[in-house]
Formats: C-alpha cells, structure tokens, sequence
C-alpha cells in the first residue's frame, strides 16, 4: 500500500499566533545605545533655484528680467522673476527652458499654466514663481507695480518710521 502525503500541521485558531507576533519584546541593553540624529536634506535652496531660472531665463533669450524678493510681502512664494518673450512662440520656448532647467538643476518639475495661448505663461516652481508675458501683455498688467517696492502702502510705512 502506498503512503498518503502528509499534510502541513493545520493552524491553530484564528488570532492567536497574530497576537503572540504583535506583542511588544523588549531587547535587553536597547536603551544603552543612545539614538542617532538622522540627517536629512533639507529643501533646495531658493538662491540657488532663483540662480538656475535666471540662468535659464538667459539661456532662452528672454528680455527686460526683473527678480522681486518677496520675503515679508506674501506667503504664496519667496521669490517672483518676470520676463517677456518676444512672441508667443518664444514665450512657449521660454518656459519649456524654464522647466528643463529645473529638472536639470535637481529641483521639482515645475507646474506651468497658460501654455494653450502663451499670452502669459506662468511657471510655479514652488518657492519661486515665474511670470512669462508679451510686451503688450506685461505692460497692460504691470506687476512690478503691483509687487515691486514702489507700491503706496509700503512708501506710507517708509515715511513713518
């Protein structure tokens, strides 16, 4: 007569192996070894990411520059860097820079809005925002006036101190 296979031992009921293998086990001399500090890299720079999109900027040709710090102004970013293209084809071209550069200089790929027209194109590359116009575009909207340190409340706080 040939031999049946054996089976596996069968398991002892539900939860009670969970349970002996979830209870805590203290090791004996854990708590001589005093705990390491973890180093952890902190966030990129934003100097050097306002560095990286300037360059950037250079790269792709864009003209009339400006980089407002906004440290103290908003919440929103540390940085704002605006710029015109020439056309709306060299706004598109400006921005695709923009976030090559990003990705290359090790930061997080940016967001992009308004590429459908390239009217004006904004780059959200966290810490620094980018604004990409047309000529017309960027003088019909002014942001340097509205960000920049020429704005009344702030000259109403210079005069008073």
């Amino acid at each position: 007569m040939a031999k049946s296979p054996t089976l596996p031992p069968r398991r002892a009921s539900r939860g009670t192996k969970e349970k002996q293998a979830l209870s805590p086990t203290v090791q004996a001399g854990a708590g001589e070894t005093p705990l390491q500090p973890v180093r952890v890299q902190a966030e990129p720079d934003t100097g050097h990411l306002v560095r990286n999109i300037l360059n950037s900027l250079d790269d792709a040709k864009a003209e009339d520059v400006l980089s407002i710090d906004l440290h103290g102004k908003t919440s929103v970013a540390d940085a704002m860097i605006i710029a015109t293209g020439r056309s709306t084809t060299h706004v598109n071209a400006i921005a695709d820079r923009v976030s090559k550069g990003c990705k290359e200089g090790g930061f997080p790929l940016p967001r992009i809005e308004g590429l459908p027209n390239c009217d004006w194109v904004l780059v959200d590359a966290g810490d620094v925002i980018v604004h990409l116009f047309r000529p017309e575009v960027r003088q019909f909207y002014n942001l340097e006036k509205l960000w920049g340190g020429d704005r009344p409340a702030e000259q109403k706080a210079d005069r008073r101190a």
